[in-house]
């Protein structure tokens, strides 16, 4: 690869990054390298088939135009695996030449548990971090950067609480569950749990994305070493899990329930965070689900408008260090704070827009400005999510029963109707599947719901009174 190809690809990255998000870049492009342009084709890699796979189904074109805009003559993209970046399992030395290393030396050398020589205890903290096997850490999210308002004060606090307890102290929140839709600030939470955790020097901490947890495991188990990393992730003080949605595979979610259940009993905090709560992760196991909604579950909610002003300013005033005539007036901020509603992804690349013009034309900030640059940012308001939970306790009210009728197996008529339109609720306002709608109500069977599906939708044609109930049970809904 030339200097010029290489030039060429951090620019790639730099735009990608932009473009994504910092803590996506670094859960999923972080670790791919350029192997070379040849002629129309940019050949990348990636240490694992499931990033492989991931990028190629999610972000293929985004690379792609990332490429063309720095080089119209690449047309498309190939992807692979890099089979050196897991090392070959080295032979066993004979015993007369090197004694077995003990439980201790097999943790340190897994996970990079406090290291025996001094020289290695002055790395910085996020480079000590990764060293021990975490994913990549991003030094502006830390609890210093990070804005507090109506939508997340309880999550925040729990953060605090949990990065502030010290070894032998007792464990109040096990595990902290933290769900919330993309670009709401979990990840920035749970970074800021572990920059302030391991700069004391008090407990261990390791962040892991769902991605990095999975990717240990394999290179574990191909290295022959999967018992000394399963030991010595039960040996962290606090275990930071993100973006847990994407933990796939039985085997998988087996290694993650019995290092979970490890951790908890043996007293050590485990922090985790997903875009919904436990009970809709569908994928998961039972005793999964079972485990992390037995501790505390908070939910962020949507950035409200006073706090997506404070975010912004406080940015505003962050990019002003490096940038010191970079200048956004109140009544910009204010404008895209309205505006800009979906998330502080959107928000943070809407001032980037206005960072880079700013530094490439010189223009200065203006209303007019700031509506041509974010009109593309600017999102009808989705309708709010409704969950089944949400339907169940609804129709109980409206129909005057109890939530638990709705999930018995009582068939008397004051019941089978309500739970009957409850789960045609559930199956036309949510995105869950008629299963996991029967498992919601009591486990019962797909065809059960099915059932009831179709007769409240052969019904509604015929009854105009259900038909007026039907429609002010979703209104309900949806303003709740």
């Amino acid at each position: 690869m030339t200097s010029l190809e290489q030039e060429r690809w951090s620019r790639v990255k730099g735009r990608l990054k932009a473009e994504v998000g910092d803590d996506i870049f670094s859960s999923w492009f972080a670790r791919m390298d350029l192997e070379g342009v040849e002629k129309d084709t940019a050949r990348l890699s990636v240490p694992t088939r499931f990033l492989k796979s991931w990028i190629q189904s999610h972000y293929s074109d985004r690379v792609l135009r990332c490429w063309q805009a720095e080089e119209h003559g690449v047309q498309r993209i190939e992807l692979t695996v890099r089979t050196a970046a897991i090392k070959a399992p080295q032979a066993k030395p004979r015993v007369e030449e090197q004694p077995e290393p003990s439980r201790e030396q097999k943790i340190e050398k897994v996970v990079g548990a406090e290291p025996r020589l001094s020289g290695a205890a002055a790395l910085p903290v996020s480079a000590a971090h990764e060293a021990s096997g975490g994913s990549p850490l991003d030094p502006r999210l830390t609890f210093d950067t990070f804005v507090v308002g109506r939508s997340n004060t309880l999550t925040h606090a729990a953060a605090k609480q949990v990065a502030a307890a010290r070894r032998g102290d007792l464990v109040m929140f096990n595990p902290l569950y933290i769900h919330a839709g993309v670009g709401l600030g979990k990840t920035h939470l749970l970074q800021a749990i572990t920059w302030a955790g391991n700069a004391t020097g008090d407990r261990k901490v390791l962040y892991l994305t769902a991605e990095r947890f999975m990717y240990g495991f394999v290179s574990a188990l191909k290295n022959q070493n999967a018992i000394a990393y399963k030991e010595a992730l039960r040996g962290i003080d606090v275990l930071v899990i993100d973006d847990l949605q994407f933990l796939t595979g039985k085997n998988m979610q087996a290694e993650f329930c019995h290092t979970l259940n490890a951790l908890i009993d043996a007293g050590r905090q485990v922090v985790i965070a997903a875009d919904r709560p436990p009970a809709d992760l569908e994928t998961l196991d039972d005793r999964v689900r079972s485990r992390l909604a037995g501790g505390l579950v908070v939910e962020m909610g949507p950035l409200g408008e006073e706090l997506r002003f404070e975010i912004l300013k406080n940015r505003v005033l962050a990019a002003r260090g490096h940038h010191p005539g970079f200048e956004v007036p109140d009544t910009v901020v204010s404008y895209i704070a309205k505006s800009v509603t979906h998330n502080g992804r959107d928000l943070e690349g809407a001032l980037n827009r206005l960072l880079a013009l700013s530094k490439l034309s010189g223009q200065p900030m203006t209303m007019e400005v700031a509506e041509r640059e974010v009109r593309d940012l600017i999102r009808p308001q989705e309708p709010k999510r409704v969950k089944i939970e949400d339907i169940q306790r609804v129709v109980a009210r409206q129909y005057n029963v109890s939530r638990s009728d709705l999930l018995s197996s009582r068939r008397t008529a004051n019941v089978v109707r309500p739970r009957q339109v409850a789960m045609y609720l559930a199956k036309t306002l949510t995105l869950r599947s008629l299963p996991e709608i029967g498992r919601r109500f009591g486990g019962r069977d797909h065809t059960t719901v099915l059932h009831a599906v179709r007769k409240i939708e052969n019904l509604l044609g015929n009854d105009t009174a259900l038909a007026d109930e039907v429609e002010a049970l979703k209104r309900q809904l949806q303003m709740e």
